[in-house]
């Protein structure tokens, strides 16, 4: 059996340039996500004689946990929008037109180095802001988009490869920004943030992708209605993505990360970049086996048992104090997260309509932002309370609580089998 995975899948071109696109632009989410962790956090807890705002550990990591409920509130309001427009609009043209100004987004970062602490700190809240409002409708276009670029029977294969190719960023990404974050500053990971973001917009705006299918009378609001009837018929679907929001909501950690860093393990701006990109370790080594051999018996058992060793490996790392042990368990986080995104991402555009697509992609994503945004919100808020490390043990233990919970309350995706006529099963 060969240990690389076969490339086939790249023969089609525009997959290729769509791919090229997801795997840049995630790299450099990944790259932003640890900078602008690490500037707050910064900010917040420098002396007010350095230039910053002088304030403690709780308080610092509760200013977190803002930055994310501030990219969460556009993705709220605007997500289902943003998903009836990838059902009506060129998938195309809404990825090239959201990125240009996820660009301005990372140009208002460069200006706010520039600044005092306080206005610097609002200005990051703006921009915060506008990478949520861009995040409403790049998800639904981009997961709506791919379907069509390859044959269904290659579809597995290619949402294994996406998977493979976006977790290979998230290594790289956050060891990257915190490398340049340690060596060159806050200004050189932006820049690079800058030339990747560029590179992703070029890489798709040139894709020869199929013309977009106008829907026959397509009206905003009951199209929205019937993507939200949809998911609330398919009990799989709904119990999968409803299972990711409770479980990352609560036990979600990565916000903390430059909490831990700096003040609990002691390793600052490269010892973070490596904490947060241990998650993605672990998960492109399960996506790459996942490219070589997807899941095709007992999907929903698999979903259970990954989210279960979620919370176990959370809870490893609330009570950990030594930088191994703690990596290691990010890297467990990271490969169960993983299987239980294989399982929720195929699910999806398997036993979805690609006319509806787009909307079950925005409510999806609307649940996996809601998880992940509004999930660093309660991270801070818990820290605020609980401190840092008794917030991830909190969280740890509600993961595990909510997966023994999910598995009686959606006895179908527990007992989900294959993939293949899973429609037909939920609905």
């Amino acid at each position: 059996m060969a240990i690389i995975p076969s490339l086939q899948i790249f023969r089609y071109r525009a997959y290729l340039q769509y791919w090229l696109m997801r795997v840049s632009l995630s790299a450099a989410r990944q790259m932003q996500f640890v900078a602008i962790g690490w500037q707050v956090y910064d900010l917040g807890r420098d002396p007010v004689e350095q230039g910053g705002l002088g304030l403690g550990i709780n308080e610092a990591a509760f200013l977190l946990g803002v930055v994310g409920l501030v990219q969460f509130i556009p993705v709220l309001l605007l997500s289902l929008v943003g998903g009836q427009a990838a059902d009506r609009l060129n998938r195309k043209l809404i990825l090239v037109v959201a990125n240009t100004f996820r660009l301005f987004a990372t140009a208002g970062l460069l200006v706010s180095l520039t600044l005092p602490a306080d206005e610097a700190m609002r200005l990051i809240f703006a921009v915060a802001f506008l990478i949520g409002a861009v995040n409403a409708f790049t998800p639904a276009a981009a997961s709506a988009l791919y379907p069509q670029l390859v044959p269904r029977a290659d579809l597995p294969t290619a949402i294994a490869f996406n998977s493979l190719g976006i977790q290979t960023a998230r290594v790289t990404g956050p060891a990257m920004g915190g490398l340049l974050l340690a060596f060159g500053g806050l200004s050189l990971v932006y820049w690079v943030v800058f030339g990747l973001v560029t590179f992703g917009i070029l890489s798709i705006g040139t894709a020869r992708t199929p013309p977009h299918e106008k829907l026959d009378n397509a009206k905003g609001l009951s199209m929205v209605v019937k993507g939200l009837s949809y998911i609330g018929r398919n009990r799989i679907v709904l119990g999968a993505i409803s299972l990711d929001l409770f479980v990352v909501f609560f036990g979600g950690l990565v916000a903390l990360l430059p909490v831990f860093a700096r003040d609990i393990l002691k390793v600052g701006e490269a010892g973070l970049g490596f904490l947060a990109a241990a998650p993605a370790i672990g998960a492109v080594t399960v996506a790459f086996l996942l490219a070589r051999r997807p899941l095709a018996r007992r999907v929903g058992s698999w979903m259970f048992w990954a989210v279960g060793v979620y919370g176990a490996a959370t809870l490893v790392f609330g009570f950990s104090t030594v930088f191994w042990l703690s990596f290691v368990a990010l890297i467990v986080v990271g490969a169960a997260d993983e299987i239980s995104v294989f399982v929720r991402a195929s699910l999806i555009q398997l036993a979805t309509p690609d006319e509806m697509k787009g909307r079950v992609s925005a409510v999806s994503f609307i649940f996996i932002s809601a998880s992940n945004e509004l999930g660093d919100f309660q991270s801070g808020i818990a820290a605020r309370i609980l401190g840092p490390v008794g917030a991830v043990l909190f969280g740890g233990a509600v993961a595990i609580g909510v997966c023994l919970l999910w598995r009686r309350l959606f006895p179908e995706l527990a007992q989900a089998d294959r993939f293949d006529g899973v429609e037909e099963q939920a609905v």
